[in-house]
């Protein structure tokens, strides 16, 4: 069994236009794209570009806030603001035939506890899950490491699973990223076997510096093993910054390119 692997058109080939960035992928041979935040192009365009590049739209994330803030589903009293991103979204994914929705919780505000948090949140995901699951639609979660997304909601993916477990709904799902669990020092084998039984989509890039995995980071080869031997049978989304040209740096994946399949 090998890998799905996806591009994600919103890091690489950044000295591209984003409108560019589409052939670029699909001359590198890639099938699948990531596009995190294109909310500031018609959904209709986005779907153009993918059609005439033969790429499959694997993710999207839920829009950030007028001020640049990381979601609203865990945010008390922001409901309104929440709905109104998520339908955001609905809205590409509808153009796209996108089926996987990162529904990023935010930073909660001062004054409000982790436990007040995590029932708003799954509150709106209640109610978000149910308008996916009618469209096909999965909504993952995905902790964000604390050294580059301070304050955000979780930073570690026990977090994300114990959401998952408590909501019980099955199309909220875990979004398992190697380069969060990796900044935050834990062991990427042992987090990854115990997420995956809960795990829709996995992202990868390289610690500490988000740029092209490095396979011999403690425990990033056996993990790419683990999980290519595991079954799963989601994407793996390349969700890193280029230290320099992005198809020159695709050789990072070479030495286990029987893994991966574009």
């Amino acid at each position: 069994m090998s890998l799905r692997v996806a591009a994600n058109l919103s890091l690489l080939y950044p000295h591209l236009a984003f409108a560019e960035r589409f052939t670029a992928a699909a001359a590198d041979g890639f099938t699948a794209a990531e596009l995190l935040f294109p909310y500031d192009v018609e959904p209709d365009v986005l779907a153009g570009w993918l059609r005439a590049s033969a790429l499959q739209h694997v993710l999207v994330n839920t829009p950030p806030g007028p001020t640049g803030e990381p979601g609203f589903a865990g945010l008390p009293g922001a409901a309104a603001a929440f709905r109104d991103g998520f339908h955001r979204a609905l809205a590409v994914c509808g153009a796209t035939g996108c089926g996987i929705i990162h529904t990023m919780a935010g930073d909660p505000p001062a004054g409000a506890t982790y436990d007040e948090c995590v029932d708003t949140l799954l509150t709106n995901l209640a109610w978000a899950a149910a308008v996916a699951a009618e469209r096909g639609i999965v909504l993952t979660l995905e902790a964000l490491n604390h050294h580059d997304m301070p304050g955000y909601l979780y930073s570690v993916p026990t977090q994300t699973v114990a959401v998952v477990n408590q909501l019980g709904h099955p199309a909220v799902r875990v979004q398992f990223d190697l380069f969060h669990t990796a900044r935050e020092g834990l062991d990427l084998v042992a987090e990854l076997h115990a997420a995956l039984p809960h795990t829709h989509h996995v992202q990868i890039a390289g610690a500490p510096d988000r740029h092209e995995p490095d396979l011999a980071y403690p425990g990033l080869a056996d993990a790419i093993v683990a999980l290519d031997a595991s079954g799963y049978d989601g994407w793996l989304g390349f969700e890193y910054r280029p230290a320099g040209d992005t198809t020159a740096g695709l050789s990072w994946c070479t030495p286990m390119a029987a893994r991966f399949v574009r």
